[in-house]
């Protein structure tokens, strides 16, 4: 069963299920085929929240975790007697298992894999990414090391670690290069993206698909602060300082509130947003809905709206893009430094900033059309030399 697990040639049943907890310290949990809470899960759960972990983050473990015990009643393995041998069959299933979430796809979509001719962006593959499968690995070893202070599950965490790799990362500074060091056995080499800005052109014909005002001064607000979707989305009509340009939003990072400057055409649109729609009550999200009944706009529903226009355009933009295409922009300004762009973009380490440094190729465009066009440089001699006294000297 194993190998055929790790061949593609059997699936996992997808029994049990994550569910929305009504308490504060548990807001997600993880149910077996009877529906019964596995109550480990929920301990390593109620620990994460302890240390002040998000929900979402939460909600990220709960489903991980999941999938591992799924694997785990399919192999008919206790969690407490769960080997290195088991995760390495966790690892060969997500390599060649297909990934749910990757046909949940519309009529008419482009295939999976395949690439945008216009925008250059592959679209997500039908597999689980290299990132996800790591991201597993990092729960699931989790997990044993909770349980593994209170004596618990396998005398040895099953996940195997890279000792050497661990031990340089330690004693780093942030300054310093990343050195580089051998991943740990079964770990996935993740590719380093160069980030996908939107070039001016195409971020043009963007903002002119969009219907309305509100949806223009959503897409001027994300590519003039930098503002991530979920916090732009929570905006309150308090947190709009029009005098100083500025917008607070709740970082993700930090969840703190902070300060983000913005253009004065995001202003514009969205005075003229609220100037046709009306102000919402105080304490009411700024972004509304504007089909059916009137309620805040979530990002599903802000995602929808760039589908559409992705639709019409025959492009595969997201919502994360604009950021950072923000900040390609901004790192692009030799007005600006680096540390200021590091403070608007609110990021925790410089050298994540400096990742918008990299040239791309679409900016390259004309330059690189006058290299190929450029006729190629003529061989001369200087005066008093015969051209074949040299043929005869050095060849030609």
């Amino acid at each position: 069963m194993r190998r055929a697990l790790m061949e593609g040639l059997r699936s996992v049943p997808s029994v049990g299920a994550v569910i929305t907890g009504q308490a504060a310290q548990l807001p997600f949990f993880v149910v077996d085929s009877d529906g019964e809470e596995v109550e480990p899960v929920s301990a390593c759960l109620r620990d994460l929240m302890l240390g002040d972990a998000s929900p979402l983050t939460c909600r990220s473990y709960a489903f991980d975790l999941l999938r591992w015990h799924r694997l785990l009643w399919c192999l008919g393995t206790g969690w407490e007697k769960a080997t290195e041998a088991d995760v390495a069959t966790l690892v060969g299933w997500l390599r060649t298992a297909r990934n749910p979430q990757r046909e949940r796809k519309r009529p008419g979509s482009a295939p999976a894999g395949s690439v945008n001719l216009k925008t250059g962006k592959p679209s997500l593959r039908t597999g689980y990414a290299p990132a996800t499968i790591n991201h597993a690995l990092t729960v699931v070893h989790g997990f044993y090391s909770f349980h593994g202070r209170f004596g618990d599950g396998p005398v040895m965490n099953p996940v195997p670690v890279s000792a050497q790799r661990r031990q340089v990362l330690a004693h780093r500074s942030p300054l310093e290069p990343v050195p580089f060091v051998r991943r740990a056995r079964l770990r996935q080499k993740v590719p380093r993206q160069a980030p996908r800005a939107v070039p001016d052109a195409l971020w043009d014909e963007l903002f002119a698909a969009m219907g309305c005002d509100r949806d223009r001064a959503l897409l001027e607000f994300y590519v003039s602060s930098g503002a991530r979707a979920s916090e732009l989305l929570g905006l309150i009509l308090e947190d709009v300082d029009w005098g100083g340009q500025l917008i607070y939003v709740v970082s993700k990072g930090t969840r703190l509130r902070q300060p983000v400057p913005a253009s004065p055409d995001a202003f514009r649109y969205l005075g003229r947003y609220l100037a046709a729609d009306g102000l919402p009550s105080p304490g009411e999200p700024v972004w509304r809905t504007r089909r059916g009944e009137s309620r805040p706009m979530t990002y599903w529903a802000m995602r929808r709206v760039l589908q559409r226009a992705n639709d019409r355009l025959g492009t595969n933009w997201t919502l994360h893009d604009a950021r950072h295409t923000a900040a390609t922009r901004m790192a692009g300004d030799e007005r600006l430094t680096l540390a200021e762009v590091q403070t608007i973009l609110r990021h925790a380490h410089l050298d994540t900033t400096g990742r918008y440094l990299t040239a791309r190729i679409e900016d390259m465009h004309d330059k690189l059309q006058e290299h190929y066009t450029r006729p190629r440089p003529q061989r001369s001699y200087p005066a008093g030399y015969d051209p074949d006294d040299i043929k005869a000297v050095f060849g030609g």
